[in-house]
Parts: C-alpha cells; structure tokens; sequence
C-alpha cells in the first residue's frame, strides 16, 4: 500500500498544471495574479489571481472520505502548511507549485436567454469567476483533479463585490458535496473548510424566526474559505462565452479559443471515452452524446433524491456532468411539483422542471460547439440530431428512474401519475414515503407517518387502492425474480433514509459562529451514510418530517443567494 502524503511539500510533488500549460492567459493579465480589480477581459482562457487569505485563519472541518482517495494522510489537514494554502495564503508554498491561482470567464444563459446585463460594462466581458481562484491542479492516485478555492477574495470577476463566502454557505456548500458523494450523485467534491475568527462582511439575511420571504435587514456575517474539488472545473457557460466571442470574430483568435477550451474539456472529463487520435469533429459530435447521457442522468439522479439545484444556468451546469455550483440549492421534503428554495428562481429551475432546465443548458452546449463546424457538415447535421434527441433521452433516464425508486421491473407511467398526484393531495414528506414504501409494506400504516395531514377517508381509500395496485406489481416481478428481500434491499439503495434537510443544517452553522462545530462533524458522519440504518437516537432527530415552525421560516423554507 502507497503511503499517505503527509506534508505539503510532498503533496506539491504530485502538481500537474495541464489548464495552466495548455490554455492561454488573458494578455493584459499581471502575471503574478495581483489583479483583484474588476475589469474587462477581452481574450484567454484564466487570469491568474492570487487568493486574499483569511485573517486568523481556523481549520473546521476536512473530508476523510476525500482525503482516502486522494491518498492525504488526516493529519495534513491540520498542518500549518496545509492551513495557509486552503485558507488562501500562497505567499510560501512548496516548489514547483506557482504562487498564484487562476480565475475564469464564462458567459451567462438563463433558460436558454442569453444575457450580458449581469455583467457590469454590458458586455460579458466581466462575468465569471468572482470569487472562486483554483489553486491546485494535481494527479493523485491516478486521477486529476483542480482544487478551487471558494471565498478566496476578489478577481477581475468580482464585479465590485468583495469576493468573499460568508460562513452559512461555505458550511452548506462543504456538507453537501459530500452528502451527494454518498448518495451516488455526480459532484464536486470537499476537501477542507477554515473560517476566519476576526473577518466578518455584512450581507441581507432574515431576522431571528422570520416568516418573511425575502431577506429583511443587513447581518455581520463571519466568513470562510470551502476547497472545491472536482476533474475541471469547466462550465457550460465557458463554452458558451468563447462561443459567442467566435461567432461575432470579436478577435483575431476567438475561434482558436473556443477549439482549444473544446479539446482541453476533451482531454480532462473525457478522455477515456474520446478517441483523440479521431478528426476533430468527429471527436464533439461524440463530446455531445457522451455529455447528453451524463447531464440526463445526473438531473433524474437529483430527482431521485429530492434535490433542486435552485438556479440551473448555463454558468452553473458542469461540462463534465457533474453537480456543481452549490448556492440556493434545496432538498424537497413536503412534496411539492413546482419546489424552489431559492426566492429568486422561479419556476423554470423548480423541482421538476429541471428536466427541462438541463434541456434549455444542453441546447447551449451545442449551439456553442455549432461554430467549430461547416454550414454544409455532416457532423454539424449530427450534432443537431443530437441535440433534438436530448427530450427521449432524458425520458428514459426518468423513467428507469422512477422504477429504480418504485422497485418495478418496468416503468408504469400511470402508476406513478396516480402516486404524485395522491401525494400532492396529502402532503407527504418525499423522501420518508419512497424509504417506508421500501419496506415493500401490505397496508398503509407505515406511509402514513410521513403524511403531513390526515387524508379522508376517501383520499385514503385511493391510496389503499394504489397501494394494491402496486403491490401487484412487485408480485409480478417476485414470480419472475424470486426474491422478495433483494427487491427490498434494492429499493432502500434507490431511496436514502437520511436526507438534507435545512432545518437541521442551520443549529450547525449557527454554532459554527460561536467556534461549535461538533453539529458540522456530526452532520458530515450522518449524511455520509445516507442509505445506512444508524442509530436509534439518530432517527429519532434525523429521520422525521419537517416541523411546522419551519414551514415558511425565512432562511430554512427558502432562501435568497446572500452568500
């Protein structure tokens, strides 16, 4: 067995800067990353920007699980080394690592609208990475992986803010990267969070126990710095940019960095799966299918969980298939079609719709590959085919979905329409129900503890009826497979017990503000074994339906981006 890295010099020996080596930097870029100003930024892939560190940096919290399978020893996390790179100071970091991270630039789609008015010169030109700097690209245990740090203060990106992460949502963002780990969904990872014991910033929050739907006064906000991990940290709205910039020939090389950003995504999320030594275009018509498979199943394994991603812009959807971008996000708990937490989002990025959210970023996906092709090109003629082929896809992955949940051998469309609308009529805790319903039960009494209101007596005998029904169907496959326990078992695998649920997430970052953080610690062993049956006393707090104090309490039951 490979011994642990320990130190952060031997942890520099595994740095491989493909991004950096590969890719161009913005020509008006300083060089030494000291660019923390907003600007425009007209050409290149990265500006390198160097993180502002925390003052009186503390270490929270790291991922051990991570820790695993990058091969670092626990006890790195917890060196003086270790705390000044991921609390943002790179004044004194080992060689060969640079003493500077890199910020990006992408372009802004909303439901397939593109904008430039979020950009301050109303250009697009100043839209990206405000306060993200990756610090670290390295090959560990055979894999690649960029480190990004998220707080890390201002870049050219920052437009005007002070590019810093309040300790709430660095909290949120590090417990739930994780927590989606051990769900089985594909995302950025958590490698470590510090807070600073002296900075604060203020921003617009709820005042104890409101009831208000959007934030009501100004708070002083402690804040922190959460290590991202993930392949690449490349974005649907990153194509997108150079895209829009090749389209226009905004400059002599904009289609040069559109091909190039296109085989640097290529090389570091799909290597294995992408010839290279192929034709070019023959090589994204594949990108495009291999992504269309990715982000359809990626959006049916959030539904299958309870997830919303809250605000599903073509800036927050991975390139690489991934769940990234963790800000007004949500766990649906009382069932609700149209859930979303974030006060901002509308519906178009709510629960359910997210099939079609993914469906509106993945058109943008090859719309921005569209300029790599010939007008009169097979291969754009395929990519199209492919893109019109994305509402089947996606279909399908729902439906192996919702039998994976329902432990049906195949999909019953009105099976499950008769199911949500009963549960809709009801009110019921999404995931308890779908975890009681794996018990395989023969009569409701088990259900009904995740109702939030007693049915009538009508509404009830509809459920026996669905209850019956599909009951009927497990019999059906029992005949077939044989095995009633492995049915169950299999059914428990697709329906976690243990769930995020905000009203338990706020008593941990709200200690963390006073220096507590064993809720943090013991919110990171509970949802890292989210399908495991644990403790009594864990259920007792951590396995019950939302109490109704929380129910439009501002800050739990929705939530504005002030983070």
């Amino acid at each position: 067995m490979t011994e642990r890295i320990k130190t952060l010099d031997a942890f520099a020996k595994h740095l491989n800067y493909s991004l950096l080596n590969t890719l161009t930097p913005d020509p008006e870029s300083t060089g030494d990353g000291n660019d923390h100003n907003p600007r425009q930024v007209f050409s290149g892939h990265y500006v390198p920007v160097t993180p502002t560190p925390l003052m009186s940096p503390v270490y929270i919290a790291h991922s051990e699980t991570l820790f695993t399978e990058l091969g670092l020893d626990d006890s790195l996390a917890t060196t003086t080394d270790f705390a000044a790179l991921f609390s943002g100071d790179m004044s004194a970091v080992p060689s060969p690592m640079v003493p500077y991270g890199w910020a990006t630039g992408y372009a802004l789609s909303i439901y397939g609208t593109e904008y430039t008015q979020q950009c301050p010169f109303r250009t697009g030109n100043g839209y990206g990475d405000g306060r993200a700097i990756s610090v670290v690209e390295a090959v560990l245990n055979g894999k690649r992986w960029e480190m990004q740090l998220k707080g890390a203060g201002r870049t050219p990106y920052c437009r005007g803010a002070d590019g810093r992460a309040v300790l709430r949502s660095s909290v949120r963002e590090f417990l739930v990267q994780e927590h989606m780990h051990a769900l089985g969904i594909p995302t950025s990872r958590s490698l470590s969070l510090f807070m600073s014991t002296s900075d604060t910033v203020d921003r617009p929050w709820y005042r104890e126990g409101s009831h208000a739907y959007e934030p009501e006064v100004m708070v002083q906000n402690p804040i922190a710095i959460s290590t991202r991990v993930a392949p690449s940290f490349l974005r649907v709205g990153q194509l997108e940019l150079f895209a829009r910039r090749a389209r226009c020939h905004e400059h002599d090389n904009a289609h040069d960095e559109l091909k190039a950003i296109v085989i640097h995504l290529i090389e570091r999320e799909y290597a294995e799966e992408i010839d290279t030594t192929e034709p070019f275009d023959v090589q994204v018509v594949k990108l495009a299918t291999l992504f269309r498979d990715r982000l359809t199943f990626l959006v049916s394994q959030w539904i299958r969980v309870g997830y919303c991603q809250g605000n599903f812009n073509s800036d927050n959807c991975a390139a690489g298939g991934f769940t990234l971008d963790y800000g007004p996000f949500g766990f649906c708990e009382f069932f609700e079609t149209d859930y979303q937490p974030w006060t901002g989002g509308g519906r178009h990025f709510s629960f359910l719709n997210q099939p079609l959210a993914a469906q509106k970023n993945f058109d943008m996906f090859c719309r921005s590959l569209m300029p790599l092709f010939s007008d009169d090109s097979k291969h754009l003629t395929a990519l199209n085919s492919i893109n019109e082929g994305f509402s089947d896809v996606m279909e399908r992955a729902m439906a192996n979905m919702w039998a994976s949940k329902l432990g049906l051998a195949d999909y019953d469309h009105d099976l499950l329409i008769k199911l949500l609308q009963l549960m809709v009529r009801t009110g019921v805790d999404y995931s308890l129900f779908f975890r009681e319903l794996s018990a395989l039960p023969d009569d409701m009494s088990s259900l009904t503890r995740s109702f939030y209101h007693t049915p009538k007596d009508e509404v009830m005998k509809e459920w026996q009826n669905w209850l019956q029904a599909w009951r009927q169907s497990i019999e059906k496959r029992v005949k077939i497979e044989g095995n009633l326990a492995k049915i169950s078992e299999t059914m428990r695998q697709a329906n976690p017990k243990f769930i995020w649920r905000e009203w338990l997430i706020v008593p941990a970052y709200k200690a963390a503000e006073k220096g507590d953080f064993t809720l943090i610690h013991r919110l990171q062993k509970i949802l890292t074994a989210p399908y495991d049956e644990q403790s009594k006393e864990v259920e007792a707090t951590y396995y019950q339906r939302r109490p109704i104090e929380f129910f439009s309490a501002g800050g739990v039951a929705h939530y504005s981006c002030s983070s």
